[in-house]
């Protein structure tokens, strides 16, 4: 099983990739900070005559890297009741090649399983929950298994590692990635 964690934080060392590389520690994985790549924001072409224009930025690898694993970890910290902006501008571009034909992207994703990891403050476990709706929706959207979730709770740089129940479901799940 190959997992690809994609990180949405732009902190560095912080909850949301501490959690992240707890539960892709010892398996085949690719874990892709977001923020560290050229993706740029969405231009939308959907009905513009020719449709979507090439975009010179990192996010066609991303695709590349998508179609060769079986399991996503999306890891986000909460920002404003939502998920980061490199993630959503990672979502964003799906517009864009769900309707290339080079990747069949949509029937390719529906074969992946998804994980979200969101990170917050200590209202975060309520607060978060939006989030993981909107996450169910763009999964079932593409028609990819929504296979479970984790908010944990920590605001500084690994403050998380005192949340007890995100750090042992982070755990569980490394054991099914491991296998």
């Amino acid at each position: 099983m190959k997992v690809l964690a994609l990180l949405g934080s732009t902190r560095e060392n912080g909850n949301s990739e501490y959690l992240a590389n707890k539960i892709v520690e010892g398996t085949d994985h690719t874990l892709v900070k977001l923020a560290d790549l050229n993706i740029k924001p969405i231009v939308d072409q959907r009905h513009a005559d020719g449709g979507f224009m090439p975009v010179d930025d990192d996010y066609e690898e991303l695709v590349h890297q998508m179609l060769t694993h079986d399991v996503f970890v999306f890891a986000t910290p909460l920002y404003w009741y939502g998920m980061s902006g490199p993630m959503k501008d990672f979502f964003d571009r799906w517009s864009q090649y769900l309707r290339d034909e080079r990747f069949n992207l949509k029937e390719e994703l529906a074969k992946k399983k998804a994980y979200v990891v969101i990170t917050g403050g200590s209202s975060a476990k309520v607060k978060g929950l939006p989030l993981v709706q909107q996450f169910q929706y763009i999964f079932d959207f593409v028609g990819m298994e929504f296979a479970d979730y984790i908010i944990g709770s920590g605001v500084k740089p690994e403050e998380v590692k005192e949340d007890s129940f995100a750090l042992a479901k982070a755990e569980q799940w490394n054991k099914i990635f491991s296998k």
